[in-house]
């Protein structure tokens, strides 16, 4: 089994043919799919979406690069469609420091004000950690939320073995593929493999044969998944287990969608 554990299958890059490349993907063993919002705006959109394709699971959650748009009233609102909808994860929560640190304290509010809701509702938390690891750390520390995943993990093998001891897995998706990213991929080699999910973050982050300027989906995941076993010198189907594995235990109502329906006799 496959688990992309973090596709904005929503973006308007995929307005054409959503459905078919979601009925593609479970064609090609990608069984689970987690789709995390990134403001307000795309709550009801993400969680219809979810409900039409049933192997697509949702976390609802405000972006650091959207919360300049977002108003004061979005976490209230946050918490009554967390009551409402059951998500598997608080996400995208977290914090940036590439685009900009003149917000941060912005930042800082919508993502601790976010960490709340996950810890009073015992939900795990999909973190976006770009070039603030270490602050992100510090809220964790903090807030002691119920693990969950560091997206798009490029930090260091230090900054791993924190995550990890605070109940967290590390996503590695399309960044790992390139030949020239020798930071992530010996990360990706040195960490055990039971530290490690499995991502996309379509329509971003395309791998090495997709190029820059292409658009990543999810049916790149099981090739994803090839990269992951290569550099490990692993059988892609050990990588395929475990990294599943995994996604099931930090996201644990994932479970959900593995369990077949039950038949009235």
């Amino acid at each position: 089994m496959l688990i992309d554990t973090h596709c904005h299958l929503d973006a308007a890059e995929f307005d054409a043919d959503r459905d078919d490349v979601a009925l593609l993907a479970l064609q090609q063993g990608v069984s689970i799919i987690v789709v995390p919002t990134v403001a307000r705006f795309n709550f009801d959109s993400v969680i219809s979406l979810c409900n039409q394709q049933k192997h697509c699971s949702y976390a609802l959650g405000i972006h650091p690069m959207h919360v300049d748009g977002a108003a004061e009233d979005d976490i209230e609102v946050l918490k009554k469609y967390v009551e409402e909808n059951h998500p598997v994860a608080i996400g995208e929560i977290g914090l940036d420091y590439f685009v900009t640190k003149a917000n941060v304290e912005r930042q800082s509010y919508f993502f601790s004000e976010q960490l709340k809701v996950a810890k009073q509702h015992d939900l795990p938390v999909i973190l976006h950690v770009r070039n603030a690891i270490d602050d992100v750390l510090k809220y964790l520390r903090r807030y002691e939320v119920n693990g969950g995943i560091a997206h798009a993990f490029n930090g260091s093998f230090q900054q791993a073995e924190q995550f990890i001891a605070l109940g967290f897995k590390l996503g590695f998706g399309g960044a790992m593929t390139y030949s020239r990213a020798l930071k992530i991929r010996e990360l990706a080699r040195k960490l055990p493999l039971e530290a490690i999910v499995l991502e996309t973050d379509s329509p971003d982050m395309p791998p090495e044969w997709v190029g820059t300027k292409g658009r990543n989906t999810p049916l790149e995941l099981s090739k994803i998944a090839q990269v992951l076993a290569d550099l490990k010198q692993v059988n892609v189907s050990q990588v395929l287990d475990i990294t599943s594995t995994n996604a099931l235990k930090v996201l644990p109502k994932l479970a959900d969608l593995c369990t077949p329906p039950k038949v009235l006799l």
